[in-house]
């Protein structure tokens, strides 16, 4: 019976990677994680979706990542419940 060949040694095979150059981008792949945002922001942001044809996640995305570029910080003062 013959042994089924691996993706791996099926690429080692037909492929030379000797030259090959590491993904730039890598280091810039999203992060999927799970967030509460109130439903007035998706509608807000699937609005601006349709205005610009963006998808909305790529939207807040781009939002926060501006945020991070731009040191924005946030000024919240809570109202004392006491």
């Amino acid at each position: 019976m013959k042994k089924k060949e691996t993706d791996s040694e099926y690429l080692n095979k037909e492929f030379n990677f000797d030259k090959a150059i590491k993904n730039p981008y890598a280091k810039e792949l999203k992060k999927q994680i799970t967030i509460k945002v109130s439903p007035s922001v998706i509608d807000y942001f699937k609005e601006e979706a349709v205005r610009t044809g963006i998808p909305y996640q790529t939207l807040i995305n781009m939002y926060l990542t501006d945020c991070v570029k731009n040191h924005r910080t946030i000024d919240i003062k809570w109202k004392d419940a006491s």
